[in-house]
């Protein structure tokens, strides 16, 4: 088994709750490496919630509700990517935050940081309005800086010819499909997650 690194077109679609999914299916750990925000529940305790399975401690827990580097620099002090390495455990769930483009300090992303690790990537994105640019802008910039995409995973209301356009012209393969649930449980979550993607979806050549 590998590790998947997941990833969003934006914040708020519906990422973590992905997430949750993918690590109870897969029987792994969760890890997210920096958790910005802290006064309401975290991703990580969502996780934890849903999923049933382990999840790791996060490498930098800011406080302030804001971009990692704005929340970093609140705190006086700076994110080094250097020193964030994912854990050896396998399988394991990587959860970023936002997307691609979001800075971690003054000059480097975690599209930068994904780019060193080179685990196989998890695109996220929603089926409402405006999807597909933000998808084939997120799908390009992850070939450019040469990092391998797994696949994309649509979370929302059924959107067939959206999700078409964006498999066709993004070249690439489409995972499935999570309903999006206002209340959700751990029960409700694997029934949805099982009937939107198939056993196969996050199979790994060679892993």
């Amino acid at each position: 088994m590998t590790a998947f690194v997941v990833t969003g077109t934006d914040t708020g679609i519906g990422k973590t709750m992905f997430s949750a999914g993918l690590t109870a299916r897969l029987g792994g750990h969760y890890w997210k490496p920096v958790q910005s925000g802290l006064d309401e529940q975290t991703d990580s305790e969502i996780v934890a919630e849903l999923s049933g399975r382990p999840v790791l401690p996060e490498a930098w827990r800011l406080r302030l509700p804001a971009s990692p580097h704005i929340a970093a620099a609140h705190e006086g002090v700076t994110i080094d990517i250097r020193t964030i390495d994912p854990p050896p455990i396998r399988p394991l769930v990587i959860e970023g935050a936002g997307g691609l483009m979001v800075p971690l300090d003054a000059k480097r992303t975690f599209l930068d940081l994904f780019a060193t690790w080179g685990l196989p990537v998890i695109l996220c994105a929603r089926t409402a309005l405006g999807t597909i640019n933000h998808s084939l802008l997120s799908l390009a910039a992850l070939r450019r800086a040469g990092v391998p995409v797994h696949g994309i995973a649509f979370v929302g209301a059924p959107e067939p010819e959206v999700e078409a356009t964006i498999e066709r012209m993004g070249q690439v393969r489409r995972l499935g499909r999570l309903d999006w649930m206002g209340q959700v449980s751990p029960e409700r979550l694997t029934h949805a997650f099982d009937a939107g993607f198939p056993a196969d979806a996050f199979r790994v050549e060679g892993a």
